[in-house]
């Protein structure tokens, strides 16, 4: 089953098809006519303890608990640290940077603490600045933000282990389509503002900005529906212990988008 989110791409693939390789070795080659196959007494046990480590659901749960924890330090660093203008500053360049780190380890299917972590960190520098702002505003606003996405992120996750919604290919496209759905309109609404005062209205607070956001949390949380899958699915398929820092990637993608998302509508009740 190849992966559906987008995070992932082709990685999973080749994470698992690496460890199956390393597995099997080349017991499926055509072996010449006449030649010996592999001397029996020199060949391993059948249940000899194999080198390669596989990864485990422990694996899964530690990565992205340290990612996460790295991304709320370095926001709380930001936060707490820095000057407001200072740490307004340094938001864009963190957002471009993390955005292109993202695209690096998405399509080069980098899988290491180095590139997880670093992506958190400096995400982490924007999430700060963004936070800060927005609590100075409206005070109280980041807390009921962040207890609103451990809420959805909690419900999602036993909605999928209790199998109240299962992750069968046909909701897969609905999830995706939807997804790119989203992701092109946000942008036709950020080209329209270049032309016209408020776009087509998704993000200027009114009644099609809220649904707009309600939206996008959806889609936002049924695709943590697909991160928990990936992670369940390369279990079963034996991809290497270090894929899980790629798992801890992409969750950390889709909870930080679904927090900036319930962030954003949280305000728009408060301007209402």
């Amino acid at each position: 089953m190849p992966s559906h989110n987008p995070a992932f791409g082709r990685g999973f693939a080749n994470a698992t098809n690496g460890a199956a390789g390393q597995q099997y070795g080349n017991l499926g080659a055509p072996q010449p006519y006449g030649a010996p196959t592999q001397d029996p007494y020199g060949a391993p046990a059948p249940y000899s303890r194999t080198t390669t480590r596989y990864m485990t659901m422990d694996d899964v749960v530690q990565k992205t608990g340290l990612s996460f924890l790295v991304t709320v330090l370095s926001a709380a660093v930001t936060w707490a640290l820095l000057p407001q203008d200072l740490a307004l500053g340094l938001a864009l360049p963190a957002v471009l940077v993390a955005f292109v780190l993202g695209l690096v380890i998405a399509f080069k299917q980098i899988a290491n603490p180095a590139a997880t972590l670093a992506y958190g960190a400096i995400y982490g520098v924007a999430l700060g600045a963004i936070s800060e702002v927005f609590n100075d505003i409206y005070p109280g606003i980041v807390m009921q933000a962040l207890i609103g996405t451990f809420g959805v992120f909690a419900g999602m996750l036993v909605v999928y282990k209790t199998g109240a919604i299962r992750v069968t290919p046909k909701l897969t496209r609905w999830i995706v389509g939807a997804l790119f759905g989203v992701l092109a309109l946000a942008l036709v609404n950020l080209v329209a503002g270049l032309f016209v005062d408020g776009g087509l209205g998704l993000r200027d607070g009114g009644p099609l900005a809220i649904l707009f956001s309600i939206v996008v949390i959806g889609v936002a949380a049924f695709t943590l529906l697909l991160d928990f899958d990936m992670a369940d699915e390369a279990i079963r398929r034996g991809a290497p212990a270090n894929f899980a820092w790629y798992i801890a990637f992409g969750l950390l993608v889709t909870v930080i988008w679904l927090y900036l998302e319930i962030l954003r509508l949280l305000s728009y009740f408060q301007d209402n």
